[in-house]
């Protein structure tokens, strides 16, 4: 189980550095920038979480395989990144697993490091979602995360899972399972059926004579 979580954060990690470089590509960036996009999409939320867990350096330092995905997510954006357009819906269904599966490792990290339940939650969520803020706060852009699609959503949920069957004992393989496929489901479903989250809807503007108009998130 141990292997197969290693190769699917590996999996991840490359996934979500092609998803930076054709965010780098829609800027039309130059190879620096497409790498710098890759870099901070793939390991961008697991560098955030070993940061705020306090952990002795952060993962990719001591494993630059992690360095090399990156690097060929930006090269193959580069390169092939008309070619990749056309696979966006492979894409989108690979950062749903990624996604999914790098929620998993941040809050069964964050387990292991004795944090509590709800910042083991938190950590989870963060390494799902980190890389792709950074991603879009560099592309001057709304993150994912803030729109109303079911995304983080689903990446709390699976963190969630994970650890609320540690806590009730339940055996590693089992909570990393089931994680996974919770936050899978749902990130599929608003995917499947463009589901969205309730947005607020309140008055534009000031108090005196505002519209009462909703405020799309979107």
């Amino acid at each position: 189980m141990q292997a197969l979580i290693q190769y699917g954060d590996l999996i991840g990690t490359l996934v979500f550095a092609v998803t930076g470089g054709l965010a780098a590509a829609e800027k039309r960036l130059d190879f620096g920038g497409f790498f710098v996009l890759a870099f901070v999409t793939g390991v961008g939320g697991g560098t955030m979480r070993d940061v705020v867990l306090g952990r002795d350096g952060v993962f990719w330092a001591d494993q630059p395989e992690y360095i090399v995905l990156c690097l060929a997510g930006a090269l193959g954006a580069f390169l092939w990144g008309v070619r990749l357009e056309r696979l966006r819906w492979a894409l989108v269904w690979g950062d749903a697993l990624g996604l999914a599966v790098f929620s998993v490792i941040g809050a069964g990290i964050a387990v292991q490091a004795g944090a509590p339940a709800l910042t083991s939650i938190l950590m989870g969520a963060l390494t799902a979602t980190g890389g792709g803020v950074l991603r879009e706060i560099i592309r001057n852009e709304l993150p994912l995360v803030l729109r109303r699609d079911v995304y983080i959503s689903a990446a709390l949920a699976g963190a969630g899972a994970l650890v609320g069957l540690h806590e009730l004992g339940a055996p590693a393989e089992v909570s990393v399972v089931a994680g996974v496929v919770v936050a899978f489901a749902l990130r599929a479903a608003g995917i499947t059926w463009d589901l969205h989250l309730p947005v607020y809807r309140g008055r534009r503007g000031g108090s005196d004579g505002a519209s009462d108009a909703p405020a799309d998130a979107s």
